[in-house]
């Protein structure tokens, strides 16, 4: 069992900067696929970035790419997501996602373990 806990969420206006953290408890982190996804109200929780175990390999989505950064530290269990130029479309809550086998996975039900969540809001 992988537990996740994210942290970093807030508010910020328009242009500010936020980084999210996702900590997991177990040492086989290493092991997992990890991704950030937000959900907004009403709306499906999407993938916003991944990362593979080893970080060799990223993903972003459309929305995301030249702001968001994914990166992981496997040293520390712990998955960063850095936010530049954030946009009111971006306001969400943000989890993160645990996928056993290492490699990057596109859609919510295929990720094995999960965060809290945390809220970000962004202000026009």
């Amino acid at each position: 069992q992988v537990r996740l806990v994210e942290s970093g969420g807030g508010l910020v206006q328009a242009g500010g900067s936020l980084r999210l953290s996702c900590a997991a408890s177990e040492r086989t982190f290493s092991s997992h696929a990890m991704g950030w996804f937000r959900q907004a109200p009403g709306k499906e929780r999407d993938l916003v970035a991944a990362i593979s175990w080893s970080g060799s390999s990223t993903y972003y989505a459309d929305s995301v790419k030249g702001r968001f950064t994914i990166s992981r530290d496997n040293a520390k269990n712990t998955v960063y997501l850095q936010m530049n130029s954030l946009k009111p479309e971006d306001t969400a809550v943000y989890f993160c996602g645990a996928k056993t086998g290492g490699a990057i996975y596109y859609t919510a039900n295929n990720y094995d373990y999960w965060g809290q969540g945390t809220q970000v809001t962004v202000s026009s």
